[in-house]
């Protein structure tokens, strides 16, 4: 195999784009396990109804992504806070298997009701014109789309380290992870913040369902494989952990990309031995803490 430098370049970018995807969707449920201690089942049905909302949005036009991500991401925030004080709230009293079913019946219930809203077909939608032609790297071509994802999860990932290390809030939620009872004593609203992590959770799933539409079709199955894919990165970057999230996205990311170049019959599998590895070494995940760290 003939490798060169703007061939393995591209196939980096590439990693990096998939990764880009994934740390959006896995960041949502590293958020919500950290504060809430809830396995959330019903992750990757966001992510596939963020996908379908965008072309929803958009009404085929390409040209209003940018628009169509702003209401997407608004539309996750309202859906998250509803599903957490409807739903959520009242089962974190109860043993935990009844909030995975729970969950797992929210998945259910909205893979359903995409289908009859928008029907079992595959969507699909371009992007934007100024975005739809290849640039060139190192003398290859690559989408300039897929810049556009690796820049956004960048963005994303700098905005929420400063959000959780330079505000109150985030402040709040750090605490919140360590011992929710003495934030009570201190008067901060407990529900609300847990709302509010929920929600943000929810809208970070929904964004990148719909930053992922441009360049791949998407249906209502797409929801289980998502959550598969999330719990996958936040296994071998630790759950509860953000930076863990980013990291796992791009081991994950890159061993795609360069699977499918040297082995892709089986690159699907490297990704199965990097988690069984993780599991077998630090079971808690790369950058995780132990549980006797957590309490």
């Amino acid at each position: 195999m003939n490798l060169d430098l703007g061939f393995l370049l591209q196939q980096f970018l590439t990693g990096l784009a998939t990764a880009s995807t994934l740390f959006l969707l896995a960041v949502g449920l590293s958020l919500i396990f950290g504060a809430l201690g809830i396995v959330n089942f019903a992750h990757g049905s966001f992510y596939m109804l963020g996908a379908y909302l965008l072309y929803w949005a958009v009404r085929g036009n390409p040209e209003g992504l940018w628009w169509g991500l702003v209401e997407v991401a608004a539309i996750g925030l309202t859906l998250g806070a509803l599903v957490e004080r409807a739903l959520l709230r009242p089962v974190y009293p109860r043993p935990e298997h009844h909030q995975i079913l729970l969950t797992y019946a929210l998945l259910l219930v909205i893979e359903d009701g995409v289908k009859l809203l928008f029907g079992a077909a595959y969507k699909s939608l371009g992007p934007p014109q100024a975005l739809a032609h290849p640039v060139w790297i190192a003398g290859a071509p690559f989408p300039a789309y897929y810049l556009v994802q690796i820049l956004l999860a960048a963005l994303v990932a700098v905005l929420l380290w400063l959000f959780l290390k330079r505000t109150r809030m985030g402040l709040w939620i750090r605490a919140i992870t360590q011992d929710r009872a003495m934030l009570e004593a201190l008067g901060v609203p407990v529900p609300r913040l847990l709302t509010a992590v929920f929600a943000l959770g929810i809208a970070l799933a929904a964004l990148g369902g719909g930053v992922t539409l441009p360049m791949q079709t998407v249906s209502p199955g797409a929801a289980v494989e998502a959550v598969i894919n999330a719990f996958i990165v936040v296994v071998v970057g630790g759950l509860g952990s953000i930076w863990g999230s980013l990291l796992g996205a791009f081991l994950i990311g890159e061993i795609q990309a360069f699977g499918v170049m040297l082995w892709p019959e089986f690159s699907i599998a490297f990704v199965y031995l990097l988690m069984a590895g993780v599991l077998l070494i630090r079971p808690w995940g790369l950058l995780g803490r132990p549980p006797a760290l957590r309490t």
